[in-house]
């Protein structure tokens, strides 16, 4: 098991917005079963890093690899793309990725939700996938709501549906994106909760958050970026318990909570 390769690598990646240099040379690993926590201040390319694994966005330099297996490019620099169509739509189904605003259909339920991508996608039996798509919605706590509307949950509700609907695609990995950023204190702790169980249920998972705590709580690793570039990395109670770098002292103890 621990000769696997990593679920996912990316190895001295750069992304810019015209001149804008976003990402300066970033190298992550995500092995099968952890959880890797990104975190720093807005604009510092936690999102931007998430993006470009998923290859919704498309970075300039270095290497991805899923499984063990690099993504092929054709072009360099900014004419820099994937080549290989098959190769981007497998990558995508592995990793799911649950964004900060929900991302829901208004015009379908949430059991149609959490169903429509293994039926669409994978092409899976609508019978088989409604089944697994119920026990998901209970396992996030929310079984009872599969006939409803997103418009007609709360946003701690709509994110477990979000995370119940990533999860129907039976991902290699779970990519989120500031997943409770958009929720009040209270919501917040209902997505903490599903997040925290299925850390410990071996979910390889790679988080961008502003949540000290979730970080601290479920991370086998951390990363600081800072303008582009990793900081500090470690296990959690390093980076939280003795903070070497002065950058890093400083964001913690400006979100520490009051």
């Amino acid at each position: 098991m621990s000769n696997a390769p990593p679920v996912i690598e990316i190895r001295d990646l750069h992304k810019s917005y015209g001149a804008l240099e976003v990402l300066k040379g970033v190298s992550v690993t995500a092995p099968r079963g952890h959880v890797v926590s990104l975190i720093g201040s807005s604009g510092s390319g936690k999102s931007t890093l998430l993006r470009c694994c998923n290859l919704l966005e498309d970075s300039q330099q270095g290497e991805i690899l899923f499984e063990g297996e690099p993504i092929s490019w054709r072009g360099k620099g900014n004419g820099r793309k994937p080549s290989d169509g098959a190769q981007v739509l497998r990558v995508r189904t592995n990793l799911s990725m649950v964004f900060q605003q929900f991302n829901l259909w208004a015009h379908m339920t949430v059991l149609e939700n959490v169903m429509e991508a293994p039926v669409t996608v994978l092409r899976e039996l609508k019978a088989d996938v409604e089944t697994r798509a119920r026990a998901l919605l209970a396992k996030v706590g929310i079984g009872d709501k599969c006939d409803v509307y997103p418009a007609q949950l709360s946003g701690g509700q709509q994110q477990r549906a979000a995370i119940a609907r990533a999860l129907a695609m039976n991902p290699k990995a779970l990519l989120f994106d500031e997943p409770t950023s958009a929720l009040d204190p209270e919501l917040e702790q209902e997505v903490v909760k599903v997040i925290r169980d299925l850390a410990n249920e071996g979910r390889t998972m790679l988080i961008v958050t502003h949540d000290m705590r979730l970080a601290a709580d479920v991370s086998d690793h951390v990363i600081f970026l800072h303008q582009g570039r990793i900081e500090e990395e470690g296990p959690p109670e390093a980076l939280f318990g003795a903070p070497k770098s002065p950058r890093l002292q400083q964001f913690l103890s400006a979100t520490a909570p009051a």
